[in-house]
């Protein structure tokens, strides 16, 4: 049975220990967290040793899996440590604080023996995975191009209670990084690689609270000719759905909490996505379980995990690049 450990106790590990609790075979011996009121709590919760330092958790452990549900700009150095120490890794998004961090996490996974998986569990979404199987299997004609939002809302507490989240020392960004980088990835999976990205990040509603981005847009060419739109903001009254709409030679795929996808002939189907069985919040998706889950199946095959760092790798650069066109003066900065 593969053991398991947690590092970083904050928000989103609470789907990743609840996604543990529910695997027969796999079992939770470790928490590390460098808070100790955050270390005690999750310790005692679980019933597990807890060390405030990762290191010293795989010299005095040794778990098979570790979980990194860290701050950003912790990512690819913690991933990169379990690596070379033979551990494999879920890490959650985004893959690394900079461009430069991603690439010498992507040299280390390709060297080791380890796996790593990287937290875009929304590709396991039923909607997600439906359009990706009527994508590939050809009736739809080739893609024209998409379209896609994220409508949220985020108050100045939210940034106030994690003051890393608001900073692009901790957060290697904003929107784009923490919220809407989801939705970048699913746009570039289902549609296809981006060639060229024309864009614009700035603050709209949060100047004075936070030093990066809330809202942010860009156009992308992709590499088979398609051309997607994106708009993303924090500054909407609620958090609305998130909306993807691609458009074929043959019809036209409507993502709005559930997936509509309408025919050339007028045939339309109308496909649920699965309930939030988590406790985990409902924008983070439904499908962390599952992704934990497969990567718990696959860790004997030989073959390397699906999502690993070189595929996370072109959400991030979409968004870097982004982040390029938008604050020039300051590259060093954004990565």
């Amino acid at each position: 049975m593969p053991t398991a450990a947690v590092i970083g106790c904050g928000d989103v590990s609470s789907v990743h220990f609840a996604a543990l609790a529910t695997l027969a075979d796999a079992e939770l011996v470790a928490v590390c967290d460098t808070n100790p009121e955050r270390l005690e709590a999750a310790a005692a919760a679980h019933g597990v040793p807890g060390y405030a330092s990762h290191l010293d958790l795989l010299e005095k452990v040794r778990p098979d899996v570790v979980h990194i549900c860290t701050p950003h700009h912790l990512h690819a150095s913690i991933a990169a440590d379990c690596l070379e120490a033979g551990v494999s890794v879920i890490v959650e998004k985004p893959l690394a604080h900079t461009l430069e961090e991603g690439r010498r996490l992507i040299e280390v996974a390709e060297r080791s023996t380890a796996k790593i998986a990287v937290c875009f569990q929304n590709r396991y979404n039923a909607t997600s995975q439906a359009m990706r199987e009527l994508l590939d299997g050809g009736t739809l004609g080739r893609v024209l191009g998409a379209s896609a939002t994220v409508m949220w809302h985020r108050s100045g507490d939210y940034y106030r209670d994690r003051p890393w989240r608001g900073t692009w020392a901790g957060g290697g960004g904003g929107l784009m990084m923490n919220q809407a980088i989801h939705t970048v990835d699913l746009l570039q999976w289902l549609v296809g690689d981006v060639a060229k990205v024309e864009g614009r990040a700035s603050t709209r509603a949060l100047a004075g609270v936070i030093e990066v981005e809330d809202t942010a847009e860009f156009v992308a060419e992709h590499e088979n000719g398609a051309r997607s739109v994106f708009f993303a903001t924090l500054a909407n009254a609620v958090n609305a759905p998130v909306t993807l709409d691609i458009v074929t030679e043959n019809a036209t795929l409507s993502l709005r909490g559930e997936l509509t996808v309408t025919y050339a002939d007028g045939r339309v189907d109308v496909i649920p996505e699965r309930a939030l069985e988590s406790g985990g919040r409902a924008y983070w998706g439904v499908s962390h379980e599952l992704l934990i889950r497969d990567f718990y199946a696959r860790l004997n095959h030989p073959e390397p995990f699906w999502i690993s760092p070189a595929e996370a790798a072109k959400s991030l650069r979409i968004v870097k690049d982004v982040y390029a066109q938008s604050y020039p003066e300051m590259l060093d900065r954004v990565g």
